[in-house]
């Protein structure tokens, strides 16, 4: 895809603060607590509030290395980038295979969950048109470029916003109606007596996927205007406002339904829908859950095609597919046609099949990002600069210790299916070294820092 001039076409910065916020809420869907809402419950014994609390200040620590490596490194790549540039070459290629788990399999799971949500409202149309016409629409949007699904994103993420305002109004006009003004202020979602350490840790561990989205952004970074300065605060503000959100649903549906018990916990939220506001909220609810998975499946789609763009510049994979750049629309079309046809794969994979490979990259590529700054911490400390201890080695510190610690407390499947998928990032990157003897094919930045309309890529 050659414009037929010297220089290869280039993404083009466009993106400001609103637009890079909103697109890490789009990618993580905040209806999403109200989806997972049943399997958390039952995890925690009914306090799934306090597993978001928990799971918050966790990702807090790790948004803040985000930010500290995209000011550092302003380039599309995200964790594969950071960690290649400030730890090894190799164990960048190794965190951004893994990251791929992430990247890949997220956009799937939102079209496959999108699919189930109408197959239930329509039962007479199979399953496989709504997937395929999700992966059909997103992919379209995508290609055209990032203004056109920054403008759809933007419509999308109204409405959901919309529905979770009215759920939690219903919520608590329901409690008010059953206990009066005293009921909303209570401590029972927080803690009650079937709390434990163990339990809110698994919530913590299963809530934390709610999260994805703050670190996705960042492979917008080459899209992004003074991306120096926006990134880090977009990346913090995605968090904090993700979390606010998240806690606050969950707190209000956990008012509405005391405890964790459900005809069905996959699909708890429902049944909570219908008896706070009846049939026609529930018709609405539903609406809002298939617009926040459309919405959502835009952003992760984008998110994943720029991070093969970054391993296909680099040599990592193929740079004739790979790293090419669209002339008209100056996105990366064939990565982007690439992960909707990996999306096709939902049609024969159930949601918690394909779920179980997410978690897994997510939590090693965090876990890595804050090990990369306190990496960067000890290189500027021995160029004689004198960086914030608290920020760049203590803060990372905990950020890693905690992700590692939730990486643990995922489930069997998910360790087993990762360490697979890992293991044969081992085997290709054998193949791409030459058994280790070279380090794998790099890329050389020309970042034009005074001028922020542009940036060249030479690979």
């Amino acid at each position: 895809m050659s414009n037929g001039n010297d220089a290869a076409p280039t993404l083009a910065r466009t993106l400001r603060l609103r637009a890079v916020v909103l697109f890490g809420l789009a990618y993580m869907t905040p209806m999403i607590v109200l989806g997972t809402f049943g399997v958390v419950a039952t995890a925690t014994g009914g306090t799934v509030p306090t597993s978001y609390l928990l799971a918050l200040v966790a990702m807090l620590f790790t948004a803040q290395s985000y930010g500290r490596m995209a000011a550092t490194y302003p380039v599309a790549g995200s964790s594969y980038t950071y960690v290649r540039k400030a730890l090894d070459s190799r164990l960048g290629f190794l965190v951004g295979w893994v990251t791929l788990l992430d990247y890949f399999f997220l956009p799937m799971v939102i079209w496959l969950i999108g699919g189930a949500y109408l197959q239930a409202q329509f039962p007479g149309v199979p399953l496989w048109v709504w997937i395929v016409g999700f992966i059909a629409l997103t992919t379209a949007l995508n290609v055209r470029g990032i203004k056109t699904a920054e403008r759809v994103n933007d419509l999308l993420m109204i409405f959901q916003v919309l529905v979770i305002v009215i759920f939690v109004a219903l919520a608590l006009r329901h409690v008010f109606n059953v206990g009066g003004a005293g009921a909303l202020a209570s401590t029972s979602p927080f803690v009650n007596s079937a709390t434990t350490l163990t339990g809110v840790s698994a919530g913590a561990a299963i809530a934390a996927y709610s999260f994805l989205g703050f670190d996705a952004v960042t492979t917008l970074t080459e899209e992004t205007i003074d991306p120096k300065r926006t990134m880090p605060r977009a990346i913090l503000l995605i968090a904090l406002i993700g979390g606010a959100i998240f806690v606050t649903v969950a707190y209000a549906t956990q008012l509405a339904h005391p405890g964790a018990t459900f005809d069905n916990e996959g699909s708890a939220a429902f049944e909570i829908a219908r008896s706070i506001g009846g049939d026609l909220f529930s018709s609405i609810f539903l609406a809002g859950l298939v617009v926040a998975q459309f919405a959502s499946g835009i952003a992760a789609q984008a998110s994943a095609s720029r991070l093969l763009l970054a391993m296909g510049r680099d040599g990592a994979l193929p740079r004739t597919f790979f790293a090419r750049v669209h002339p008209r629309y100056r996105t990366p079309a064939l990565n982007i046609l690439l992960t909707g046809a990996i999306g096709l794969i939902a049609l024969s994979l159930d949601v918690a099949t394909s779920t179980s490979f997410i978690n897994f990259g997510a939590f090693v590529a965090f876990t890595f990002v804050n090990v990369a700054v306190i990496a960067t911490y000890i290189r500027m400390r021995r160029e004689g600069e004198s960086p914030n201890p608290l920020t760049y080695a203590v803060a990372p510190a905990i950020g890693a210790a905690v992700d590692l610690y939730l990486l643990y407390n995922l489930d069997g499947a998910a360790l087993t299916l990762g360490l697979i998928w890992l293991s044969l990032g081992v085997i290709y990157l054998a193949y791409l070294t030459r058994m280790f003897r070279r380090p794998p094919p790099s890329m050389a930045f020309n970042e034009a820092e005074d001028d922020l309309e542009t940036a060249s890529v030479t690979g």
